[in-house]
């Protein structure tokens, strides 16, 4: 089985190299059939196309994300928090996360965006690697959780 531990360690890790820009790194972070996908909740941002991807393989996955990480801020922080595995089975490890991403703007911490995260992982030659990861930025304004469609108590 694979720890929990190891789960936040890579996904951490993988944050930190990708706001560092740290290209040679990336490749033993993701499985060769990865697959990568990036959204908006509600769609209807003016930067939909800019964060829109569903990416299937390492290679893609590298090429999309590379050419995304060369066109975004920096310095760009992707704090990943509440990493948890949702699912554990004999061939890897589903987990789900937050990202709360700030950037500087006038020498200030600027927030940037929030998301929510799923992914799964899996051993692949011998170390442990992401064999999905999939992004919803938030872009809806917040409103009493009982207004949110489908998350109503009654």
């Amino acid at each position: 089985m694979i720890e929990p531990g190891a789960v936040v360690n890579l996904v951490c890790g993988w944050w930190f190299d990708y706001d560092q820009g740290n290209f040679e790194a990336w490749p033993a972070y993701f499985t060769a059939d990865a697959h990568f996908s990036c959204r908006t909740d509600t769609g209807q941002t003016a930067y939909e196309e800019f964060v829109r991807a569903d990416v299937q393989g390492r290679e893609a996955l590298l090429a999309w994300q590379e050419d995304h990480r060369r066109h975004s801020p920096y310095p760009l922080r992707h704090n990943g928090t509440n990493v948890h595995v949702t699912n554990a089975d004999a061939d890897g490890a589903d987990f789900r996360s937050y990202i709360f991403v700030t950037q500087i703007v006038g020498s200030q911490v600027s927030n940037l965006s929030t998301a929510r995260v799923t992914g799964r992982v899996r051993m692949e030659g011998g170390s442990l690697r992401l064999a999905a990861l999939h992004v919803v930025l938030d872009t809806a304004d917040s409103v009493e959780f009982d207004a949110v469609p489908g998350h109503r108590a009654d």
